[in-house]
C-alpha cells in the first residue's frame, strides 16, 4: 500500500467510526468527538512543530493551553467598573514595579562583575519586592472584596470573543519567549523539567490570583461566537425550523451550536495545517530538520541553532495557546482546576506519537482517533464489564471491583494503544516522509 493510499484509508476508517457513532449512538456524541478532535489536533500540531520538526521536548503543553483559556477571559469579559475603581490602578502600578525590578536586576547582573554584582542584584530585588508588595497586596484585597460571590476580579476588555483566539496565541507566545530565553540552552531532559515546572507555576497563578480570573471560583457564562442553546430554544423561529426537521428544540439547539463550532474549528485547523505544511517544505523547514538531526553540523554550517529553537518553540506554543482559547470558548467557562497534565500534556503527546512524529497529517489523524477512543472507551468498557460480570452473584466483591474499574478503562486503553503503535509502527501510523 502506497503512502497516499495508507493516509486515505486511515482517515476513512476514523470517518467511518465517527459516522457509526452518529447513527448508532447520537449525533451529539459524534459532533463532540469531531470538535474536541479538531482542537486536540491543533494542539498536537503545535507540539509536532516543536518536537517533530526541531526536536524540542516540551512537556509544559498544559501551561500554554491554560494561558490561551485565560486570554478568553481577559479579552471577551466585560470590565468590572467597581473593581477597577477599588484597586485596578494599584494592581497595574504594582505589576509595573515588579517588571521594573526584574529588568533592573537583569541589567545589573549583565553590567557588573564580582562581589558587587551579587550584592547589587540582591539589594534591588529586596527593595523591589518590598515596594511591590506594599502597593500590590492592598489593591488585590480591594478588588477581590468587590462582590466576591459573583465577580471579585477586574474582568476583561469586552471585545468580541473570536479576537481572544489570536490573543491566546500571542499570550502563549510571549510566555514561550520568556521561557525559551532562559531554558532553551538546557539539555533536552532539563528542558522538559523546566517546561513542566513553569506550566505548573502558570496554573498555580491562575488558581490563586482571584483578581485575575476568579481563581478556583471559575468564570462562567463566557461570551461565545454562537448563541447559547437556551437562547435558541426560546426563539420561536428556531423552534419552528427544528420542528420542520423533526427535532425537538433541545436536541436541535445542541446540534446547531456544535455544528457551528465544528465549522469554526475546522477553518482554524485547516489554516494552521496549510501553513505548517508550507513551512515544512520550505528552506526554513529543511534547515529545522537539519538542526534536529545534527546540531553540530548545523552550527558548523553557520546556523544559529539557539535562535532557531527559540523561534520554533514560540510558534508551537502560540498554536497551543490558540487551541486553549478555542477549547475555553467551546466550554463557555474557564475552570483552572480542570487543567491536568494527563489531559493537556500526556494525551497530546500520545496523539503526536500515535499519529506520527514529524508528520502534520499524522497529528490530525491522531487527534481524531485518540479522541474517538477517549469518548467511547468508557461506555464500551461498561458494556464489556457488564458482560464479564453477568454470571457473578450480586454483591460479589470481584463484580463490584470490576464494575467500579470502568472509569480507568480510558487510561488502560491509551497506554495499550501507545504500546501497540510503538511495537508495530514505531514511527507512528503516518510516519514522517
Amino acid at each position: 500500500m502506497s503512502y497516499s493510499q495508507r493516509t486515505f484509508a486511515l482517515f476513512a476508517l476514523v470517518g467511518v467510526l465517527i459516522l457509526a457513532t452518529g447513527f448508532l449512538q447520537s449525533w451529539n456524541s459524534a459532533l463532540l468527538i469531531i470538535n474536541m478532535g479538531l482542537v486536540s489536533a491543533l494542539m498536537a500540531l503545535g507540539v509536532n512543530l516543536q518536537w517533530g520538526l526541531a526536536g524540542l521536548f516540551n512537556v509544559g503543553v498544559m501551561g500554554f493551553v491554560a494561558l490561551g483559556g485565560l486570554a478568553v477571559v481577559l479579552v471577551s469579559e466585560q470590565p468590572i467598573p467597581e473593581a477597577w475603581k477599588a484597586g485596578g490602578p494599584g494592581i497595574l502600578i504594582g505589576l509595573l514595579i515588579g517588571f521594573g525590578t526584574i529588568t533592573g536586576a537583569v541589567m545589573l547582573w549583565k553590567r557588573l562583575t564580582g562581589r558587587a554584582r551579587g550584592l547589587s542584584v540582591f539589594a534591588v530585588l529586596l527593595v523591589g519586592l518590598y515596594v511591590f508588595r506594599t502597593v500590590f497586596d492592598p489593591a488585590v484585597s480591594a478588588v477581590e472584596a468587590v462582590d466576591p460571590a459573583a465577580t471579585g476580579y477586574l474582568g476583561g476588555l469586552g471585545l468580541p470573543v473570536l479576537l481572544a483566539w489570536p490573543a491566546g496565541g500571542l499570550l502563549a507566545a510571549a510566555a514561550a519567549w520568556a521561557i525559551g530565553k532562559t531554558a532553551l540552552g538546557l539539555r533536552s531532559d532539563y528542558l522538559a523539567i523546566a517546561t513542566l515546572g513553569i506550566s505548573e507555576i502558570v496554573l498555580a497563578v491562575m488558581k490563586n490570583e482571584d483578581w485575575l480570573a476568579r481563581g478556583v471560583k471559575n468564570v462562567n457564562g463566557l461570551e461565545r461566537p454562537l448563541p447559547y442553546e437556551i437562547d435558541l430554544q426560546a426563539d420561536p423561529g428556531f423552534v419552528e425550523a427544528a420542528a420542520g426537521f423533526g427535532l425537538d428544540p433541545m436536541t436541535a439547539s445542541t446540534l446547531y451550536v456544535k455544528f457551528g463550532y465544528m465549522i469554526l474549528c475546522a477553518i482554524v485547523l485547516i489554516a494552521v495545517l496549510v501553513l505548517a505544511q508550507l513551512a515544512l517544505k520550505s528552506p526554513w523547514g529543511r534547515m529545522m530538520r537539519a538542526i534536529r538531526d545534527n546540531e553540530v553540523s548545523a552550527r558548523a554550517m553557520g546556523k544559529n541553532v539557539t535562535a532557531r529553537h527559540l523561534q520554533v518553540f514560540v510558534l508551537g506554543s502560540a498554536i497551543c495557546g490558540i487551541a486553549g482559547a478555542m477549547m475555553t470558548t467551546l466550554d463557555g467557562q474557564l475552570t483552572p482546576s480542570t487543567y491536568q497534565p494527563l489531559r493537556y500534556t500526556f494525551l497530546i503527546w500520545v496523539i503526536v506519537i500515535v499519529g506520527g512524529s514529524g508528520n502534520n497529517l499524522g497529528s490530525v489523524l491522531g487527534g481524531m482517533l485518540i479522541w474517538f477512543l477517549w469518548v467511547q472507551v468508557e461506555p464500551l468498557g461498561q458494556l464489556l464489564m457488564a458482560g464479564i460480570t453477568a454470571g457473578m452473584a450480586d454483591g460479589s466483591a470481584l463484580k463490584t471491583h470490576l464494575l467500579d474499574s470502568v472509569q480507568h478503562m480510558r487510561f488502560l486503553t491509551m497506554g495499550l494503544v501507545l504500546l501497540l503503535v510503538l511495537r508495530f509502527s514505531p514511527r507512528g501510523l503516518l510516519p514522517e516522509r
